[in-house]
């Protein structure tokens, strides 16, 4: 049996070809991929309806200043007209009802 000797560098060249080929053809792909990637995965952000409704409302209760003045003014101009009457029960119940809460005793 002969051994041509001569064939041994071709064969040894051709596979590497084919090596260069393979990672070539493996990078090629890997950009590919990376580029497809990049373009899909961009991030977004949606705020429900509800969301926005209470981010108003919450500017609305810090921009006020959690008084009824249009009350508190009736309420003065009763007390300097005389008109504006204490119901001493009522007013007695609620504080016994407050120091109840407040103290944990019913």
């Amino acid at each position: 049996m002969a051994i041509n000797i001569n064939n041994l560098q071709n064969s040894s060249q051709v596979k590497n070809d084919k090596v260069e080929q393979n990672v070539q053809r493996q990078q090629t792909t890997l950009q590919q991929n990376v580029a497809q990637n990049a373009t899909q995965k961009q991030d977004s952000v949606s705020i429900t309806p509800q969301a926005q409704q209470f981010s108003k409302l919450t500017e609305k209760a810090n921009g006020s200043s959690g008084i009824d003045q249009e009350k508190v003014d009736k309420i003065k101009q009763a007390i300097a007209e005389g008109r504006y009457k204490v119901n001493v029960e009522q007013l007695a119940r609620r504080i016994v009802q407050f120091e109840s809460e407040l103290f944990g005793k019913k």
